[in-house]
């Protein structure tokens, strides 16, 4: 693993503003990648995982999206800063995509290899015939019969869009995988197959990943790394067997609580007390005090700091040793 992080995100700061509300979307988060590595993303629905990899891609709709301080630096060179001509250029052959819901991923008028194609001939230049070869080429390792070029995407299953999809994503080897939640809506055999393929393929290219779920068994079974994040703001981030071994946010440690245990005696799951807070009104102090079982007086008023080398936590309660 190469020392320089092919991704660095750095104080993000993204609002929604609309003529009633400031929604705070994302509040400071920091997260690194290097390299070949593979980050799992994790937290509620709301928690701010999307508007983080739509800000990476520099996708984040203006109106309403706005990123109002931060930086995101991709081998180096400040996206957030650059013109739009060259990020088009980043997109597809430095960071790619793949988005969450693969029904709607597609266009429904245009064959699945129509599309494809467009995106090869979008960041390369070569030929029609040469894009079709590598599309061909692609799809067959991806699992999808180089004959189905000319099919549209209602002729597919939903397994074998997503297939599509990711083939979409990795065509022009892009070294930074985005997978926003790839396995939404797919039966659960098919969400195991592709995220073996996702790792397959990650392996085989060396490409970085930057996994978002909500699923910690998935987390376990595809990541390097782990960054738990609620209400905007990343609350424990380390390498997974640090986070899944000593789990020491309170918020960590609710989600935890509430898996089914495959071993061990049969307990009823405790699930985390309350909803997740209004991103357009925050409490003050820890943002998760309001749910927090350990909430203090301190936690109220006052916002942890990120503490910790390596298993970095946000809670004031974590480094006084009293987490039980």
């Amino acid at each position: 693993m190469s020392q320089q992080p092919i991704l660095e995100i750095k104080d993000l700061h993204v609002n929604y503003v609309t003529e009633d509300a400031t929604v705070q979307a994302v509040n400071g988060i920091d997260l690194t990648i290097h390299s070949g590595e593979s980050l799992g993303l994790v937290g509620e629905t709301g928690a701010g995982k999307t508007t983080t990899c739509l800000s990476i891609m520099q996708l984040v709709p203006d109106p309403p999206g706005l990123i109002t301080a931060g930086k995101i630096l991709f081998k180096g060179e400040d996206m957030i800063y650059n013109t739009d001509k060259r990020n088009e250029e980043i997109r597809g052959n430095g960071i790619s995509m793949i988005f969450q819901d693969p029904m709607t991923a597609l266009n429904p008028v245009m064959t699945v290899g129509e599309q494809l194609s467009e995106v090869v001939r979008a960041h390369q230049k070569v030929s029609k015939a040469e894009a079709k070869r590598k599309v061909i080429e692609a799809l067959e390792v991806v699992g999808v019969k180089g004959d189905r070029y000319d099919d549209y995407p209602h002729q597919f299953s939903g397994g074998m869009k997503q297939r599509v999809v990711i083939t979409m994503a990795l065509l022009c080897r892009p070294e930074l995988l985005i997978a926003d939640e790839p396995t939404t809506a797919l039966d659960v055999t098919i969400q195991a197959q592709v995220l073996e393929l996702i790792k397959k393929l990650q392996r085989e290219m060396g490409t970085s990943l930057l996994l978002i779920t909500h699923d910690l068994g998935v987390v376990a079974e595809t990541c390097d790394r782990v960054a738990i994040m609620y209400a905007g703001e990343i609350v424990e981030h380390g390498t997974v067997e640090e986070v899944f071994r000593d789990t020491r946010h309170p918020y960590t440690q609710g989600l935890f609580d509430s898996i089914p245990k495959m071993t061990g005696p049969c307990h009823r799951l405790t699930p985390i007390e309350g909803l997740p807070p209004d991103p357009a009104d925050l409490p003050r102090g820890c943002c998760f005090h309001p749910r927090c079982r350990y909430c203090m007086d301190r936690c109220r008023t006052e916002k942890p700091e990120a503490r910790g080398e390596g298993h970095i936590v946000k809670c004031h309660r974590a480094w006084k040793g009293e987490m039980t």
